[in-house]
């Protein structure tokens, strides 16, 4: 159902920290204020470098309930636009400015977190529906095992 909701990015989306570790996966809420996790979080100490996951330009870069947050809006993906979102982070790029996928726009902030080590919480929404951002990642059709021919089966 919400793969739907994706159109095809012209580019390859990107990982928004290197090496990528999911430390809490997206768990949607089943109603609009209910309890669950609109997002993933990715391992990252503070001073991480936070790279945007796909080109697009910022919208909004500035302080949510004490929190650095910054969203850039993806161009080309219908109406309403996806926009991606990070948390808390230290905006190293100005709301206005065109970004590239893979350019660093932040720095993981050193914020009181539930993540021990620090993390990144990575969102993805359109217009008001969160979406899993790993489905930026993995576009295209389901991974298909095929069968071995010629060997034989293990006893």
């Amino acid at each position: 159902m919400y793969r739907a909701l994706l159109p095809a990015l012209t580019a390859a989306a990107i990982w928004p920290v290197i090496p990528p570790a999911v430390i809490h996966p997206w768990a949607p809420p089943a109603t609009p204020y209910g309890p669950g996790h609109r997002g993933v979080d990715l391992a990252a100490p503070p001073g991480t470098p936070v790279r945007a996951a796909a080109a697009g330009r910022v919208t909004f870069a500035g302080q949510v309930a004490g929190r650095g947050v910054l969203t850039i809006t993806l161009p080309g993906t219908t109406s309403p636009p996806l926009r991606t979102t990070y948390e808390p982070v230290r905006a190293l790029v100005r709301e206005g400015a065109e970004v590239a996928a893979g350019q660093v726009v932040a720095t993981a902030a050193d914020t009181p977190s539930h993540c021990p080590d620090g993390c990144l919480h990575w969102g993805l929404l359109r217009g008001d529906i969160y979406l899993n951002p790993l489905l930026l990642l993995h576009r295209g059709a389901p991974s298909r095992l095929l069968p071995v021919v010629g060997v034989p089966e293990p006893r």
